[in-house]
């Protein structure tokens, strides 16, 4: 499904960290989803992007987004949980509980935040190994393996360029360009790359905010928004918090809540 859809045109991916969220994204029209590393990691472990969850958590907590929705959802998958078995593991683990695909990155272990610095790469033959294992081990034929590199903050530009060639030599379906710097660096990287690309809209990140209008001009075929929501969601919730803690009552914040019932009609409570 999300192979088909990519092929017709930009596909929108917010981010969901965890069911309740992923009923949200569906029910606001869009047509497919991503399941962050990053949001999985901060919102149901409390802490940071470097790699903590294990292959087990993160297909238990994709699974339950999986199940709650019928639309696709690309997940999150780091640098593949371990070794070539690892990988291969991981992509059957994600293909049984329903996902649509999943990224690998060129990060070395254990990984950091696409923008953030000191990140380490491994070489491009490891990296070409992962995927090509990646490609091997899949079931499903319309299973998406997408590279990232994130090699544009660490080897430059044109590192990322040929190493996403490279990637693709290697079998990848699509390319992930992390933490690009500027609109140019976008638009040329889509010119000098002819492949299905996904683009990061991550906010305070490096790269700059641009519309899906802007980059499904310059070709892109995917645009996600990993941690959006999560991030309005913390900032409202700290902001209640503190208004809690002053006054003692939630009174005033009731008519910026979900009610009960639409809670309810969200998960389908009264459902036959």
């Amino acid at each position: 499904m999300l192979r088909r859809a990519i092929k017709r045109g930009c596909v929108v991916m917010p981010g969901a960290f965890n069911a309740a969220t992923a009923r949200l994204v569906e029910r606001c029209g869009f047509s497919a989803m991503y399941i962050s590393g990053a949001g999985l990691a901060n919102a149901t472990a409390g802490v940071p992007d470097i790699g903590l969850l294990t292959l087990t958590e993160a297909a238990q907590l994709a699974g339950y987004i999986a199940e709650a929705v019928s639309i696709p959802a690309l997940a999150d998958a780091d640098t593949g949980f371990g070794g070539l078995e690892n990988v291969a593991r991981t992509v059957r683990t994600f293909e049984r509980i329903g996902l649509a695909g999943m990224h690998l990155e060129d990060q070395e272990f254990p990984k950091r935040c696409g923008h953030l610095a000191g990140k380490t790469l491994v070489s491009v033959e490891e990296m070409s190994e992962k995927i090509n294992t990646a490609v091997r081990a899949r079931r499903d034929k319309d299973f998406l393996i997408v590279a990232r590199t994130d090699s544009r903050a660490v080897e430059g530009f044109d590192s990322a360029v040929q190493r996403a060639k490279n990637y693709l030599e290697a079998g990848a379906d699509a390319i992930f360009p992390e933490a690009l710097q500027s609109t140019k660096e976008f638009r040329d990287f889509a010119r000098h790359v002819r492949a299905p690309l996904m683009a990061n809209m991550t906010e305070f990140g490096r790269s700059p905010l641009l519309t899906v209008r802007e980059l499904a001009g310059m070709g892109y075929r995917m645009v996600i928004f990993p941690q959006t929501a999560f991030r309005v969601s913390m900032h409202a919730a700290e902001s209640c918090l503190h208004d809690l803690k002053r006054r003692g009552t939630q009174k005033a914040w009731l008519a910026r809540m979900q009610t009960r019932a639409d809670l309810y009609k969200l998960l389908n409570y009264h459902a036959d």
